[in-house]
């Protein structure tokens, strides 16, 4: 990936960091590849752990170059499978990692809605709309709230700019602009870099794998990587937020098929200005599927190179986006002439059963893959990221998942 990345829009919100390195180290005890919330919160904990010891993170392109930057900012206390054995309180944990971190980004947890419009969940399990929901919406059937489970929403800018600085602030190097194109398993681990035009090899004692969907490692990765999109609106008045049911501020997400999700959102309005009360929301819905069907599953690293090329511009990618729009248009009077003030997609890898990608490889330990978290990432993969920097420093055992 370059360094201005694949051509999937613009987000509402900037991650203000930037890499000042500017010479790699030939061998370093610890390498982290991938810079979106799963690496940076790895490598900035793994620095806090073993202050001694020397982190390197490595991104291809600027940090929250794939999913991290592009994903919708909503938090879920769980993992796309559930609440899996010993996962542990991920909104406590993450909570509790932003806070130890210094890192302030908006953080809100209010709860989430889950939205509905027929009397059966897509996993078939029964849903009943709430006596009393605010949401009353119209898309492919009436829809209503029928749960409120754990959850809210948060920056992503914030938390990825966050801790980035945090990981440097304990020491830790991250290189921008600087791929590891393979990856041999041996020991020490040997990982083949560009860097500067130029090709290097790096050796670490250790490293963690967190990137999107490229398999580096030579192990095979059962997931399909897909794009997911979004778009934003100004802001809205507290009126129209109140006939729309979004006052308190949940986000929400759909549990039957058409899927949509959404959040609230800080957005600038004309004048420039940035407040609480300059509310715009963020809607989200659709996967465009596999852009070369002819390739097996599970061939992820194909897959992902063909997301890489693909533009928000044209194609299957600008027509989910305009159906995404007139969808949110019809929803409710109050949105009918809404101003869309961005769009764009992002990378999703699904994976097999949606249970994250999370195991040391099969033939070195000190080589841990982390990864696929089935749309689920923004809290899960901070978490999860702290985890592994834990594991690889022996303070912690991997899930059995």
């Amino acid at each position: 990936m370059n360094s201005r990345g694949p051509n999937w829009g613009r987000t509402p919100w900037r991650i203000s960091f930037r890499s000042r390195l500017t010479r790699l180290p030939e061998h370093v005890n610890i390498a982290i590849i991938g810079g979106g919330f799963t690496g940076l919160a790895a490598a900035a904990i793994a620095k806090r752990l073993a202050p001694k010891k020397s982190v390197l993170l490595l991104e291809a392109g600027r940090i929250g170059n794939g999913a991290s930057g592009r994903t919708g900012g909503m938090v879920l206390a769980e993992t796309a499978a559930g609440n899996l054995p010993g996962l542990g309180d991920v909104l406590k944990g993450y909570k509790k990692i932003l806070r130890n971190l210094r890192i302030k980004a908006d953080l809100k947890l209010p709860g989430v809605w889950e939205i509905a419009r027929g009397p059966r969940s897509m996993e078939g399990k029964k849903v009943h709309p709430l006596p009393n929901s605010p949401i009353k919406w119209s898309d492919s059937g009436e829809v209503r709230a029928v749960k409120n489970v754990p959850g809210g929403s948060v920056d992503p800018g914030k938390v990825l700019a966050g801790l980035a600085r945090a990981a440097t602030r304990a020491g830790a190097l991250i290189a921008e602009n600087t791929e590891v194109t393979a990856i041999d398993s041996e020991t020490p681990i040997r990982l083949h870099v560009r860097f500067k035009n130029q090709n290097r090899i790096i050796t670490a004692d250790r490293v963690i794998q967190s990137t999107n969907a490229g398999n580096l490692s030579g192990e095979s990765l059962d997931g399909e990587p897909k794009l997911t999109f979004a778009l934003a609106t100004a802001p809205l008045t507290s009126k129209q937020l109140s006939e729309l049911g979004l006052s308190d501020g949940r986000p929400f997400y759909t549990v039957d098929l058409p899927y949509l999700w959404g959040r609230l959102f800080r957005a600038k309005s004309l004048q420039g200005k940035n407040s609480s009360r300059n509310r715009g929301i963020i809607f989200g819905s659709g996967l465009v599927p596999a852009f070369d069907e002819t390739l097996p599953k599970g061939n992820s690293d194909k897959l992902w190179r063909g997301l890489e090329k693909e533009t928000v511009l044209r194609g299957a990618s600008l027509q989910r986006l305009k159906v995404l729009e007139k969808r949110v248009r019809n929803l409710h009077p109050a949105l009918r002439e809404i101003r869309i003030t961005h769009r764009w997609g992002g990378p999703i890898l699904l994976t097999k059963d949606f249970v994250p990608i999370f195991h040391a490889h099969r033939k070195n330990k000190n080589l841990i893959l982390l990864g696929g978290f089935s749309g689920h990432g923004v809290a899960q993969s901070v978490y999860l990221g702290h985890w592994a920097a834990q594991a690889l420093l022996g303070r912690r055992k991997l899930p059995r998942w």
